[in-house]
């Protein structure tokens, strides 16, 4: 009896890994013969672990990254150009903490999205929180957000994202009001946040791209200043790999 009112205590409290760690010692004999710090150290050890999965899987929603990818599939072939150094270090993820961003850039179908996805997945493993986003998504957002007057707690929601990611960027030429829209964004995140900007395009081009000269010289400013770059070569791994299961193979 004491029992069951000690479990519905912990279900009332949430403690639901403690619980389920409590069950498991009452339920096996071989706890018995373990000291009494050692059995409250491993309910201990149960519910913080269970916590920290938790909180993963509201970082890893919350991110809502197109596609499922890890660092450690990542394909290293030559041909494809990559610093493995290079991804090796931002693995890290301190380029997140500084509050840098990292350039992705590259034809169709070389992996442009995985990569960028790969780095967003590693940086919420390390405890910090991402959005995915691409770029005419972002901006048909900002726009009904200045629509229905929620704006200014949208622009809120992104700077507080420790990392944003932008996939698709350039994929047409940017209105000027577009410029506009992400000068507000970058400007927000400078010296607060980092971004991953994945686009067909090379760097060199996006100036061009981006409409109004004073306002693509504002954002490419902040964002090439502190930054790394990723540009990827070779042929479409859509292509190599269309029979083999999803891995580095997308955009």
């Amino acid at each position: 009896m004491i029992t069951e009112q000690t479990i519905e205590k912990m279900n009332g409290l949430k403690l639901y890994g403690l619980r389920d760690a409590f069950s498991e010692q009452m339920e096996m004999s071989t706890y018995a013969s373990l000291a009494f710090e050692e059995r409250v150290g491993m309910l201990v050890d149960r519910e913080w672990t269970d916590r920290e999965n938790r909180k993963l899987e509201r970082r890893m929603k919350a991110a809502r990254l197109k596609i499922s990818a890890h660092m450690e599939e990542i394909d290293y072939s030559p041909a494809r150009g990559i610093d493995a150094a290079l991804l090796r270090s931002l693995a890290s993820c301190g380029w997140v903490k500084n509050h840098a961003s990292v350039l992705v850039t590259g034809k169709t179908g070389t992996g442009k999205t995985f990569i960028a996805c790969a780095l967003a997945d590693q940086a919420v493993r390390k405890g910090y929180t991402s959005l995915y986003l691409r770029a005419p998504r972002l901006f048909s957002e900002l726009l009904m957000a200045r629509a229905d007057g929620s704006y200014h707690r949208y622009l809120a929601r992104l700077a507080k994202t420790d990392l944003l990611v932008v996939d698709d960027f350039a994929l047409s030429a940017l209105s000027d009001a577009e410029g506009r829209e992400l000068l507000e964004v970058i400007e927000d995140r400078t010296g607060s946040g980092s971004v991953i900007m994945a686009s067909q395009l090379p760097v060199s081009a996006w100036h061009e791209a981006m409409g109004e000269p004073t306002v693509a010289d504002a954002v490419l400013d902040r964002v090439i200043h502190n930054s790394y770059r990723i540009e990827l070569k070779g042929p479409s791994l859509r292509k190599r790999d269309r029979k083999k299961p999803q891995k580095d193979t997308d955009q």
